[in-house]
């Protein structure tokens, strides 16, 4: 059996790390098995798809490094799936409804029921027409039942299940129709998505067994991904667009590979590694089913490992639009080694440097106590304001300065330095910056810190 996997993306935002997890677990297994994978654009909400949207998720895809064998919009295939439907009600499968929400809301209240649609158009022999949706005849007993790879045996009983609606009032048809009839018509052996949608799973189910599938594809849902709170991400809580990370200059590679370890890990332990080894070992019945926490701070050591991997030059050229306006090139290249190994993200870039280009930002309240009101820090300013007028202009010389007032003092000299000329407590090695920033620059800087003492 050759495998054939889908990434089904609905267009109606932005590419959630959610989805792109699902898109990754869905490509890795056909690389792992020399398999097929189909990118379906589930557009059958045309109300709400843009072309915006569907441009974006394939732009993240292709930054993940995520290519795909086979295209296909479900809007395009809108005759078969009204064909399908057509021939489930003739057999008594489905049924035209003419139920309003309105209307069906206030029958409900007025019956005390809550437990879903009541089946009242079952029998009344609606035609079909304007405002009029189509429902799927579901079973009144039975079981819908599967052996999911992750989360093991998983059934519903029918009679808990409503008579869903297939197809719209407006006549656009049901993601999970869709799904139905196109997991079957193009061959889907496996169909790997979020554990948010294991409901939806027995409708497709049943769909497919009216359609006359008689087996229907192996299904995998995958962990959910929950925040600090282990609550799941939402994007009206947490950042979760692929393209957000991306613009903060997060690697394709490390968000890529630290994807891959939400809810699956190697059997080594050794979650940082070349994506040629994570395809030779990736496997499905490795997938944890617990739920797995999106851990910023892990990802922001993945991307640093990858930062410092990357050869001087490309990490240059990658980092350049992240620096402040007005650095010199030959200043940056001359600091962009130290720059490289304090790099969680690119924009952690101007930070290091724009007290460089501009004065320093003024210094967070708590640092500025801690470092300018320890003992000696007015001693070590003074002193180094009288000596730094006629100090050799070297790093070498600024270092030997700067560090034997603090010998003479017994204190340490540096801390207030830096506080003084950068505005920040930690940063790059202080002192070649120090000499490009100029000498007039640096003293007025020591004589403001000195004057707010």
């Amino acid at each position: 059996m050759t495998v054939r996997v889908r990434f089904s993306p609905a267009p109606t935002g932005f590419l959630h790390v959610g989805s792109a997890r699902s898109a990754l677990f869905n490509w890795l297994y056909a690389r792992h098995s020399g398999g097929v994978l189909v990118l379906r654009v589930e557009d059958t909400d045309t109300a709400r798809t843009t072309d915006e949207h569907v441009k974006a998720i394939a732009d993240s895809l292709g930054w993940l490094g995520i290519d795909w064998d086979e295209q296909y919009r479900q809007s395009d295939r809108f005759d078969q799936y009204h064909q399908a439907v057509r021939d489930m009600v003739a057999r008594d499968l489905a049924y035209n409804c003419d139920c309003s929400p309105e209307v069906f809301k206030a029958r409900a209240e007025a019956s005390g029921n809550s437990g879903g649609y009541d089946g009242f158009c079952r029998d009344r022999q609606v035609q079909a027409g304007p405002g009029v949706a189509v429902r799927f005849r579901t079973p009144d007993s039975g079981v819908t039942q599967w052996d999911d790879v992750v989360r093991g045996h998983v059934s519903f009983e029918n009679e808990v299940l409503e008579d869903f609606v297939i197809v719209r009032s407006n006549g656009t048809p049901m993601f999970h129709l869709a799904n139905a009839f196109d997991d079957h018509d193009m061959g889907i052996t496996h169909v790997i998505r979020g554990e948010d949608l294991v409901n939806t799973t027995p409708r497709v189910i049943l769909l497919m067994k009216a359609m006359g599938v008689e087996t229907p594809p192996i299904y995998a849902h995958l962990p959910l991904i929950v925040n600090e709170q282990r609550k799941k991400l939402s994007k009206r809580r947490d950042d979760v667009a692929v393209g957000d990370y991306r613009g903060r200059g997060y690697l394709a590679e490390a968000m890529r590979n630290y994807l891959i370890t939400l809810g699956w890990g190697p059997k080594d332990g050794i979650e940082i590694r070349p994506i040629e080894e994570i395809i030779e070992q990736f496997d499905l019945i490795d997938i944890n089913k617990a739920p797995a926490f999106f851990d910023v701070k892990k990802l922001d050591h993945f991307n640093g490992e990858y930062i410092r991997a990357m050869d001087l030059d490309g990490f240059i050229e990658a980092t350049r639009a992240y620096c402040p306006p007005g650095l010199d090139d030959g200043v940056y290249a001359q600091l962009a080694p130290e720059i490289q190994q304090r790099l969680k993200r690119f924009d952690d870039v101007a930070p290091l440097v724009d007290w460089l280009v501009a004065e320093p930002p003024e210094p967070v309240a708590k640092d500025w106590r801690k470092i300018m009101g320890a003992k000696g820090a007015s001693d070590v300013l003074d002193k180094v304001i009288d000596a730094v007028d006629t100090v050799d202009w070297t790093p070498e010389a600024l270092e030997r300065m700067v560090l034997g007032v603090g010998e003479e003092l017994g204190v340490r000299s540096q801390l207030p330095v830096r506080m003084a000329v950068t505005g920040r407590r930690t940063g790059l090695p202080l002192f070649e910056p120090m000499v490009e920033l100029g000498r007039e620059t640096v003293v007025q800087r020591l004589r403001d810190a000195r004057s707010k003492l």
